[in-house]
């Protein structure tokens, strides 16, 4: 049995999920400088210890409602080829470590830009954990 492990977070009363292996780490809200002229999913720029990292507002990007309060967001740090990127969430999970078998396609139920953005989903218990594709996240 092949099992996985993704970092775990909350959108809009969503449950979603990235593999471990593309974090680099979680971090609480952030100062961001915005980018003037920048599309509306790009909240900013954030100073990470000297590197500096894009902000992406997932709730913008997967059209959901929008954010109120930014100073509850948290940010899931991304490694990408050329360094980082942020993706602004609202809450941090768990780590889940899921076996494949639990793996299905993406759910009929799913709409608009979300069902390009998610690769799958695990059937757990009592939720359903829906697996982000970053790649495509990050095709803004």
């Amino acid at each position: 049995m092949d099992e996985r492990q993704f970092c775990t977070f909350y959108l809009d009363r969503l449950f979603f999920g990235i593999e471990v292996t593309k974090v680099q780490e979680v971090i609480k809200f952030h100062e961001i400088t915005t980018v003037p002229l920048s599309k509306k999913v790009i909240k900013g720029l954030i100073n990470l210890r000297g590197q500096i990292v894009t902000a992406v507002d997932l709730r913008t990007r997967l059209e959901l409602s929008e954010r109120q309060d930014l100073s509850y967001v948290m940010n899931i740090i991304i490694k990408i080829d050329d360094g980082a990127v942020s993706f602004m969430v609202d809450e941090i999970g768990d780590v889940l470590e899921i076996g494949n078998e639990y793996f299905e396609h993406p759910p009929e139920t799913l709409k608009g830009i979300a069902r390009e953005l998610i690769c799958g989903a695990y059937k757990l218990k009592d939720r359903l954990l829906l697996i982000l594709d970053t790649e495509k996240v990050l095709s803004i």
